[in-house]
């Protein structure tokens, strides 16, 4: 597991060194979106409309929206010098009954491992929160957020789990439609009701409940590959070298191979000007990658590779 915090657990004057993991994961199967013509992942630019162009990382800033149109803005030494003294300390404020708390206000939760001088003192919380079948109300800052937390056991493990502050709940009231709770009912619907119930109820055991969906939606594109359905998108041009040294080999690889003449990297003719050039028309089938076919110019070395590159080499005349 990937450590995603390190800190203490404040118990009191004792100090618990611990480390936390994400307890949970989504198990959803993802979708690209990708451009129905050619199957080539889409990208999301962030674009300033003012300027009209794509913006870098380094030049975006947070702004809060105070009335519309007009933002206070807010820097990272903003943030700092209101960041809580608990950024690396889970703080036990009570210690409460879990029964006391409604499951609505249960967010994220992470496992917590001790640190390797807090195995003793993990074993003695962990044991007293068993004995006494309390679990603790605590404050953690993670992510220069400051959040509401419970400490609790899961098996033989304490566990933290984020929970909502109250106003972060929306009141029942708000909820439109809702029958009155004093509307009248017939007594043999609710005793057949209650039967039902009582009849259906059992001991809760997670692992006979499966995502019936996502099996079969994972059988369904097992199947596409099986059948070979599989749609693929064109190489994504390479913008700049990873490997200088491997670049240079291949370069001096092919000068060799073509009697010592230099090469020269030319950007490829957009498919409008190709088709122009060669007065031919692209074709496209289902089960081939879409590419564009570039007429070979005398004295030109063949190309290598996938057809969809956007540099091509080409001998220069010496």
């Amino acid at each position: 597991m990937h450590t995603v915090w390190k800190g203490s657990i404040s118990f009191g004057l004792v100090n618990i060194p611990v480390r936390m993991f994400t307890a949970t994961e989504e198990r959803d199967i993802r979708f690209r979106q990708l451009h129905k013509d050619c199957n080539t992942p889409i990208k999301y630019a962030k674009m300033c409309p003012h300027c009209e162009r794509e913006i870098e990382p380094s030049e975006i800033v947070r702004g809060y929206e105070y009335e519309k149109g007009h933002f206070v803005i807010i820097d990272d030494a903003d943030l700092e010098a209101i960041t809580p003294e608990t950024r690396r300390a889970i703080e036990i404020l009570d210690f409460v009954d879990l029964t006391e708390i409604d499951p609505i206000y249960f967010d994220k939760s992470y496992f917590l491992s001790p640190q390797e001088t807090g195995d003793k003192a993990y074993a003695l919380l962990r044991a007293a929160m068993e004995q006494t079948g309390k679990i603790a109300i605590a404050q953690v800052t993670m992510r220069n957020r400051q959040s509401l937390a419970v400490v609790r056991l899961y098996e033989h493990c304490i566990m933290l789990e984020t929970i909502y502050y109250p106003d972060e709940v929306r009141p029942v009231h708000q909820v439109p439609a809702l029958p009155d709770t004093g509307i009248a009912l017939a007594e043999n619907e609710l005793k057949m009701a209650t039967e039902l119930i009582n009849n259906m109820s059992v001991p809760f055991d997670p692992s006979k409940y499966t995502d019936e969906y996502r099996s079969e939606l994972q059988a369904m594109i097992e199947k596409k590959l099986e059948g070979q359905e599989i749609a693929t998108s064109p190489a994504v041009p390479r913008t700049n070298v990873i490997d200088l040294m491997q670049a240079l080999k291949e370069s001096l690889e092919v000068t060799a191979s073509n009697g010592g003449a230099p090469i020269k990297l030319e950007a490829e003719p957009t498919p409008e000007k190709a088709q122009q050039k060669t007065g031919r028309k692209r074709t496209a089938t289902n089960t081939k990658e879409a590419s564009t076919p570039i007429k070979q110019a005398a004295g030109e070395s063949p190309a290598s590779g996938s057809t969809t590159k956007t540099l091509r080499r080409k001998k220069t005349t010496v």
